[in-house]
């Protein structure tokens, strides 16, 4: 009898290649290029720029990105439809936006996004090659190695690569490219190694809510506009 397997409870990542017209482009780096200024990376050592930790962190209410916003944010409806969601029971906001600027040897460390539900990352630049610095997605868990920490490889008995296997999934930038995942999956950037490209991208962090006009379900919160603000008490 031939051994059936069943690869369950999936992690979903989708991407979608945006078509970018070269004029808004060359516009939208030199805008990002100019919100940089001087800077040369975060205050961490190898560390890309990052708009979110330096107050840019609303790029998307920026007159040279509210095309971009808009196609990401049509990418993101679809993303909830494949993923099971009715529409018409959920708000989704746009919390925040901000650039990423690699140089060569910066890149951003593993972390993830908690104060979201839905992250998105849009790439200005690359080569698709790898050189500049891949996206990596980090496996929040490893089942299948039945035995903890074996998957590490090492001269194992678990072959590194096998695909139930695997630790982390990369993804090479290029302009255009859109990555969407759960902001609650761990993700890094590693080295741009290309001492002649500067790596761009914008990042995009959603919130789920309930309707504006709607009765919220057990677990999604209700609209914002329903929301009471509390001062400080100062004692």
């Amino acid at each position: 009898m031939a051994l059936q397997l069943n690869s369950l409870f999936p992690t979903v990542v989708a991407t979608a290649q945006l078509t970018l017209d070269p004029l808004e482009l060359a516009a939208q780096l030199q805008t990002l290029l100019a919100l940089r200024g001087a800077a040369t990376g975060n205050p961490s050592p190898g560390c890309a720029w990052t708009g979110d930790l330096n107050g840019v962190w609303q790029l998307h209410r920026h007159p040279d990105f509210l095309r971009s916003t808009d196609l990401v944010v049509e990418q993101a409806w679809d993303y909830l439809a494949a993923v099971g969601f009715d529409r018409s029971q959920v708000a989704l906001h746009l919390q925040r936006c901000w650039p990423v600027l690699s140089d060569w040897d910066q890149a951003v460390g593993r972390h993830h996004h908690p104060n979201a539900h839905l992250s998105a990352v849009l790439y200005l630049t690359g080569s698709g090659s790898c050189e500049e610095g891949v996206l990596r997605l980090h496996a929040p868990v490893q089942p299948n190695e039945l035995v903890p920490g074996l998957a590490a490889g090492h001269g194992g008995p678990i072959a590194a690569e096998h695909p139930f296997n695997l630790s982390h999934w990369d993804i090479a930038p290029h302009p255009g490219l859109l990555v969407l995942f759960p902001s609650r999956l761990d993700h890094s950037v590693l080295v741009n190694g290309d001492p002649e490209l500067l790596r761009c991208s914008i990042s995009f962090d959603f919130a789920l809510t309930a309707p504006a006009d709607g009765q919220p379900p057990e677990y999604l919160a209700p609209h914002p506009t329903v929301w009471t603000p509390q001062s400080a008490r100062v004692n």
